[in-house]
């Protein structure tokens, strides 16, 4: 329309629902726009860590995948988050809450756990987080 300010369009709905093996490319494009090299490179492990998951999800807006959350629980005790990713130009709305509230929901009686990085530790802390120690290794190490 005329006179619209196109940079003000209402956004559609979200939309979660369950990962399916034609959302891996955006999927991908995500890791690759994240800097996420090892999954990048990694291309066909992660496309089947995405399939072998017992719990992977996806978020649309506007016809367009925007957000992703991979995990795996045993239903009962714990609800690990592997991955989550919001693309960029929509950080900030909700999306990402939305997302682990949507797989949390699923399995309330889980405590949900996760891996951040320093540039993620803020967000994580905001929702209520808390910091816990770990270790990592990796089979050639």
């Amino acid at each position: 329309m005329k006179g619209r300010n196109h940079g003000m369009q209402e956004q559609q709905e979200l939309i979660i629902r369950p990962y399916e093996e034609t959302d891996f490319p955006a999927i991908h494009q995500l890791n690759e726009q994240e800097g996420w090299s090892n999954l990048v490179a990694k291309h066909q492990q992660t496309k089947a860590a995405w399939q072998g998951s017992n719990l992977a999800v996806v978020a649309e807006q506007d016809g367009q995948l925007v957000g992703c959350l991979r995990a795996l629980t045993d239903g009962a005790v714990t609800l690990y988050i592997c991955e989550l990713i919001i693309e960029k130009s929509r950080r900030g709305t909700g999306i990402g809450g939305k997302l682990m509230q949507y797989v949390h929901d699923l399995y309330p009686e889980t405590r949900m756990e996760l891996l951040a990085s320093t540039t993620s530790r803020s967000y994580y802390e905001a929702k209520k987080f808390r910091a816990f120690y770990g270790f990592r290794k990796t089979y050639e190490e």
